[in-house]
């Protein structure tokens, strides 16, 4: 190892980061000056990567999950050599900087996961590890081992403060994976102050009893730190932990205090801490030659590690065509076989939750990289994958279902860490109530521009004896207010097929879908290619009424055969109903597109088992028939009574 060119490396970190930050006047500094040497052994002697292709496949991974220290990850990807440059890190934290405030992986080469909100980044880590034994159980053969990296996590006490660590902890812990190491940024410092105010559990004891491995030593020894790497990859049956002792904003006149933590310095203070550290006071944005000069060295080497990668990559794929085949079907997202799509007749009756788990194997059938599971809820939430390789365990790497237990958070932010590995498609499920449980992971998901598939079951009063507490009201709306999430809530069991169908088509967002518990009919659609028009605008015609109806009725999920049962109580009015599979899809129509498939109608009305909130722009509010209360505990029909949610309710509404 060279030392001398690592401590240049570290050095170099500090003043990059002090600098951008004063010249922003916003930021962290007290993680990059605390924590430069970790970043700096790590891509200068211990990752597997190569700057110079930042997406090769069989690279180790990093996350920053303590995301606020982001000028330590920007600093350390300008002087490794990834497309960061001094003017990206001169203009950090400005509009159209390529260093925003928080690590975005759209925005800067090398960034692996967009983090920032705490713990999530340790999460989603967890699932990027995941990705990589399942992907090497299913590639790597007795002679060639293509899949075979590392995934590494820097967390600081904030990260480990929030439930979603503990979660993703305790499963990481369950499955035994060997190949997560995580450094705690031991500092002992938050925004208030020392973390004794409220911090002082026995970390080491915390995660010994999740299962995994605990090792400590010193954020200033970069020997130790490669040692204790080393230490770590020999217990393949434990993820590991290590615990580096360090000091907030070190070189800092005001260094380990709550002050050094998120503000910047002051060009005082960068001048002191400068001259603390060995560096010239008057330089701004000075790097030692040394560091530069060092990782060109090391340039040669990552390069060939690649090389190396890819030999033996194209040597496994003259011996195994048909594995490279399928190789490239999982990287691409392609069909891997054909599998018929469940039929059904008009006038069947099912719940859309069973409805989607028929959908879902027909997917699992297409799509062997269609990985997931359930919060615990696999039988309520109808993901059993039959046919598959079985559950996925530590002694069975290639099961395609994932057990999450009663982990919401952390199995959304598990799939996404999946999905950001690549291979892979991940889906997770729960009751469409319990989203909320995971709605800040679902929001990153959102921005990162990931396509995690959510089954959502249980979407509305029908839930019943439950009562309110498992009775969704508010949560469709606020699932379709967050930007880049597609929100689906089919009305039949044929719709539920089509509304898989887009899940997987999406590339760059999240897909919801909500399902019933209870049993919908199927019903005949007007419209002859109503599955187009449902992809293609969000919404179709299921009963023409005429050209100009007397009542448009846009209806959603179960309401629709609620909506075609009032009409038909209603025998003086021309009814229109329409399926608004996709709300947001069909609020971005054009006013022409929209009035294509409303007709030109004199009244509309809308029906929703959820609250009014979305919808006024469509009807008056006399005309939105909604909950806008918390819902009842009772059998379905006698919740739908009391409510006056029925047919024959929306049908004194449209009598009107």
């Amino acid at each position: 190892m060279d030392k001398q060119g690592i401590e240049a490396v570290a050095k170099s970190i500090r003043s990059l980061s002090m600098d951008a930050i004063q010249k922003a006047k916003s930021g962290h500094p007290g993680l990059p000056l605390g924590a430069a040497e970790v970043a700096a052994v790590l891509y200068g002697e211990i990752m597997k990567h190569n700057p110079a292709d930042s997406a090769w496949k069989d690279r180790d991974r990093f996350v920053l999950s303590a995301g606020h220290g982001s000028m330590l990850l920007y600093s350390i990807l300008h002087l490794a050599g990834y497309k960061v440059s001094m003017d990206d890190i001169k203009n950090f934290r400005q509009v159209g900087s390529k260093c925003p405030g928080h690590p975005e992986r759209l925005i800067t080469d090398g960034v692996e996961c967009t983090s920032g909100p705490l713990g999530q980044g340790i999460a989603a880590a967890v699932g990027m590890a995941v990705a990589e034994t399942m992907l090497a159980a299913r590639f790597n053969t007795s002679k060639h081992t293509i899949v075979d990296h590392y995934t590494y996590a820097l967390v600081g006490e904030g990260c480990l403060e929030e439930g979603v660590s503990s979660e993703a902890s305790s499963l990481a812990g369950h499955l035994k994976l060997g190949k997560l190491i995580v450094f705690y940024d031991e500092n002992k410092i938050s925004i208030d102050g020392s973390t004794d105010i409220t911090f002082t559990e026995d970390i080491e004891k915390r995660y010994l009893a999740y299962g995994w491995q605990v090792l400590r030593g010193s954020m200033y020894n970069i020997g130790e730190i490669a040692d204790l790497v080393e230490t770590a990859k020999r217990d393949e049956s434990k993820p590991t932990l290590i615990i580096l002792h360090s000091v907030i904003g070190k070189g800092a006149p005001k260094e380990n205090t709550a002050d050094v933590h998120g503000a910047p310095l002051g060009e005082d203070g960068c001048k002191e801490a400068k001259k603390n550290l060995g560096l010239p006071e008057n330089e701004n944005f000075y790097v030692v030659p040394e560091a530069y000069k060092y990782f060109e060295g090391r340039r040669v080497e990552f390069a060939k590690a690649e090389e190396n990668w890819k030999k033996e990559f194209e040597e496994w794929s003259a011996e195994n065509p048909d594995l490279r085949k399928k190789w490239d079907a999982y990287w691409n997202g392609e069909q891997t076989a054909d599998a018929a799509a469940p039929s059904y007749n008009v006038g069947d009756c099912l719940a859309t939750r069973d409805a989607s788990g028929k959908s879902l194997n027909c997917m699992a059938d297409r799509y062997e990289w269609l990985v997931g599971g359930s919060a615990d809820l696999q039988g309520p939430n109808k993901t059993k994958v039959k046919n598959d390789d079985g559950t996925y365990t530590p002694e069975n790497r290639k099961g395609r279902t994932i057990e999450y237990g009663i982990r919401e958070f952390a199995m959304s932010q598990v799939m996404s860490g999946i999905n950001l590995h690549g291979g892979l498609r991940a889906f997770g499920a729960t009751f469409l109530v319990f989203s909320d449980y995971f709605r800040a992971s679902l929001r990153v998901a959102a921005l990162s521009e990931l396509p995690n598939i959510y089954v959502l079951t249980h979407d509305s009063i029908y839930v019943g004896e439950d009562g309110p507490t498992h009775q969704p009201i508010e949560t469709l709306a606020s699932l379709r207010c967050i930007p880049n999430v597609q929100v689906l809530r089919p009305g039949d069991a044929e719709e539920s097929q089509v509304a898989w169908e887009m899940a997987l088509a999406s590339k760059d967002h999240p897909v919801c879908m909500a399902f019933t518990r209870q049993g919908i009919g199927v019903y005949a659609k007007a419209d002859s290619n109503w599955k187009e028009n449902a992809k293609k605008y969000g919404a179709y015609v299921v009963q023409e009424g005429s050209a100009s109806p007397d009542i448009t009725i846009l209806a959603t999920g179960s309401e629709v055969e609620m909506s075609l049962k009032a009409a038909a109580l209603v025998a003086d009015k021309k009814i229109r109903v329409v399926s608004v599979l996709d709300k947001t899809m069909f609020d971005n129509l054009s006013e022409e597109e929209q009035k294509k498939i409303m007709g030109d109608a004199k009244r509309t009305v809308v029906a929703e088992a959820g609250c009014r909130q979305g919808w006024e722009g469509y009807a008056k509010k006399a005309d939105i028939f909604t909950i806008n209360r918390f819902g009842e505990s009772g059998p379905a029909a006698k919740v739908a009574e009391f409510f006056n949610f029925t047919p024959a309710g929306l049908a004194e509404v449209l009598k009107k």
